[in-house]
């Protein structure tokens, strides 16, 4: 079980962005780095492919952080937090925020 996901609102902790909140857009290296939109952008020179419509040039895109430099963020308290799990009543397992309990979401099995 992952205490981050993609879709969740994160501020970043560390690094060149600090401070900076977006969502995650996808996990990758199986879990343990993750891209953060407009978070740690980088320049990338793209040749130009005539075969699949792709124009050559300067792009910019989100390079992966390190899921240590990065926080969830909580709208209650306008900080980051930390996630634990635990289980309701009604045997089911959910995200809370530590700080003030609040449930996030609740996990499918």
């Amino acid at each position: 079980m992952r205490k981050i996901k993609a879709g969740d609102e994160v501020i970043v902790i560390a690094g060149k962005d600090k401070g900076r909140c977006g969502a995650v857009i996808k996990m990758v290296e199986n879990g343990k780095r993750v891209l953060v939109e407009a978070a740690n952008m980088m320049k990338k020179h793209v040749k130009p492919n005539p075969q699949r419509q792709i124009k050559g040039g300067i792009i910019e895109k989100e390079a992966p952080l390190d899921i240590s430099n990065i926080a969830i963020w909580n709208p209650l308290t306008k900080k980051a937090d930390r996630v634990g799990f635990k289980f309701l009543e009604d045997g089911k397992k959910v995200r809370y925020f530590k700080s003030n309990g609040e449930v996030i979401d609740v996990i499918e099995s």
